[in-house]
């Protein structure tokens, strides 16, 4: 609580004004709350026979107390609707923070993390942000606030034994609702466990209708399904009884309280002590008062779920990025475009190195090509050069300057890729090839899209390049994604191009219009082409062969058949599966 608090209080503070404004309003509409037991006591003095003989109708009082009623309403509402600005834009302001704190993290978190509970750890931290700052400061502070004033009022205007009484049955169902609430958790937990339970079975067995259909097994799932709601049906009756335990144990305090009072009162009342005003006064205050309390065990469980939802949310922000920026790193000054590796090892894990002092120049304009068996890491090595990971040993330098001492940014400003499946995102084919450069032009988009052939592509659909993808770029083939990637490499412009096993899924047709728009655009850049299919890097300037992390040959390809190493063995083997 402290922990979560101190974190919310910077974003109250930025809103001083508006929180002071909501606080006053908020003692109007307790103000409003507390007087209207008081104005209801003398409207039912004004109309009593025995203490005024000759009935006068209290118009003011009738007046006052109907002004009342709409103030508590009125200045609730103006409350919420002053106070509404500070939550929404501390949900803005938190949301973006961890949106851009995740982006900030390293792939390895992203590699291991699971989307959904991650984007629900944010919704729900952010909703508990404002649960908390409406229940605390409107809900739980102002409840406690008017429990001491009433008992204050039945103090001065009646006897200490109405407050006692007040603050025992107060003390009371607090403890009560808190330790009741705590008990039947579990059945809560059983029962949302049962709920969810038989939905996911309900949902699989329907997304299986053809496979059911096959064996039919209608039967079977109808009665595995009946299974599972039998379960819920037992939890949610163990639940339901539970709630009856809590409500029945919070009405009987209640009662116990209001008719030990109403007792003294009308003891009172009848010892002429006391007026009807006052019995009805006492009655209605304690009334007005359990009203909210009605609901603790409800907002005390809600504050609980809350709080471990923000805990969840803070726990992503107290997490520091691995792979951030040195403190003395400085912006990448490009001039030529070498890359080079000097004795570089790594490994994902400790004790299984994936490469091992790989050691390897690309010149400045050239076309490298790293070929090599499955998981002898090719990939790796374009993770390492975004520094996607951190080198164990060993360094990478670009045109003299250590990857790891100059900004993530500028290193990966000057760095593109066309990775070996192109992630889309669900929006139009212009919008997805604009993502290279969101400040780029329309005519600079446009060249792009030409220069990687997706014109006649673009033309052909109904809707042009306004045709949105779908989700992940299901709706368009592999073959067109690979262009699309292509045309975002162009809009971004880095003079470093990378080509992680770019035709690895496409067929022969596709992989050829790929293989001459990849030559077009990587002439005059530095290239490293990762390929798994040697046939599309034999124009390759240099041809490096991984074998266990490690370089076993180099050269160009009619000097690597030559030499009838390792190159000449895969190349043997391609041919052969070609056949």
């Amino acid at each position: 609580m402290r922990q979560s608090v101190g974190y919310l209080l910077p974003y109250l503070w930025a809103f001083k004004g508006r929180v002071l404004l909501a606080l006053l309003a908020l003692l109007a509409a307790k103000g409003a709350t507390l007087l209207m037991p008081w104005a209801l006591k003398n409207i039912i003095d004004g109309v009593d026979r025995s203490l005024q003989p000759e009935l006068v109708l209290p118009l003011a009082f009738l007046l006052f107390y109907g002004l009342l009623r709409f103030g508590g309403v009125f200045f609730g509402e103006l409350r919420d609707a002053i106070f509404s600005r500070v939550t929404e834009h501390a949900m803005r302001q938190i949301g973006l923070r961890v949106f851009k704190h995740l982006h900030a993290l390293e792939l390895a978190f992203h590699l291991e993390r699971q989307t959904g509970g991650i984007s629900r750890d944010i919704e729900r931290g952010t909703s508990g942000i404002s649960f908390l700052m409406r229940f605390l400061m409107f809900n739980i502070v102002p409840t406690l606030f008017e429990i001491l004033m009433v008992a204050l009022i039945f103090t001065i205007a009646f006897s200490a034994w109405y407050a006692l009484i007040t603050l025992v049955a107060v003390t009371l169902y607090i403890l009560f609702t808190v330790l009741t609430t705590e008990w039947r958790n579990r059945f809560v937990r059983a029962a949302n466990q049962a709920d969810s339970s038989t939905n996911t079975r309900a949902v699989d067995s329907l997304l299986n209708y053809e496979t059911v259909k096959y064996f039919n097994n209608e039967d079977y799932e109808a009665r595995t399904y009946d299974s599972f709601l039998a379960h819920w049906e037992t939890a949610k009756l163990k639940n339901r009884m539970s709630l009856l335990a809590l409500n029945s144990g919070q009405a009987l305090i209640i009662a116990m309280a209001i008719t030990a009072m109403m007792i003294m009162a009308a003891q009172g009342v009848i010892g002429g002590e006391m007026t009807l005003g006052d019995l009805a006064m006492i009655n209605a205050y304690m009334i007005q008062l359990f009203i909210p309390l009605n609901f603790l065990g409800f907002v005390y469980r809600e504050i609980r779920r809350a709080l471990t939802d923000l805990e969840n949310m803070l726990g992503l922000l107290a997490r520091k990025p691995v792979i951030a920026d040195h403190p003395t790193a400085k912006e990448l000054q490009l001039t030529r475009g070498e890359i080079e590796f000097r004795q570089a090892s790594f490994g994902y894990h400790p004790e299984r190195k994936i490469l091992k002092d790989f050691t390897l120049t690309v010149s400045a304009g050239s076309k490298v090509a790293i070929v090599g068996a499955s998981g002898a890491g090719k990939s790796t090595i374009a993770r390492l050069l975004y520094r996607f990971y951190d080198l164990s040993s060993g360094a990478i330098y670009i045109d003299g300057q250590n990857i790891a001492q100059v900004t993530l940014r500028s290193l990966r400003q000057q760095i593109a890729i066309v990775p070996q499946d192109t992630v889309l995102f669900n929006a139009t084919i212009r919008e997805n090839v604009a993502y290279g450069n969101p400040e780029a032009s329309e005519e600079a988009i446009d060249r792009a899209i030409t220069m990687a052939h997706l014109d006649g592509f673009i033309k052909a659909l109904p809707n042009g390049d306004k045709t949105v993808v779908g989700e992940r770029g299901l709706k368009v083939s592999g073959g067109e994604k690979q262009r699309i990637a292509i045309a975002r490499v162009l809009l971004k412009q880095s003079p470093i191009l990378i080509f992680d096993e770019a035709t690895s899924a496409l067929d022969s047709n596709s992989e050829g219009a790929i293989l001459d728009a990849m030559r077009e655009i990587a002439s005059g850049h530095t290239s490293v082409v990762i390929a798994h299919r040697l046939s599309t890097v034999t124009d390759a300037d240099n041809i490096v062969v991984l074998d266990n992390g490690a370089v076993v040959e180099q050269g160009r390809h009619e000097a690597l058949l030559k030499q009838g190493g390792r190159y000449a063995q895969l190349w043997a083997l391609q041919l052969r599966e070609k056949r």
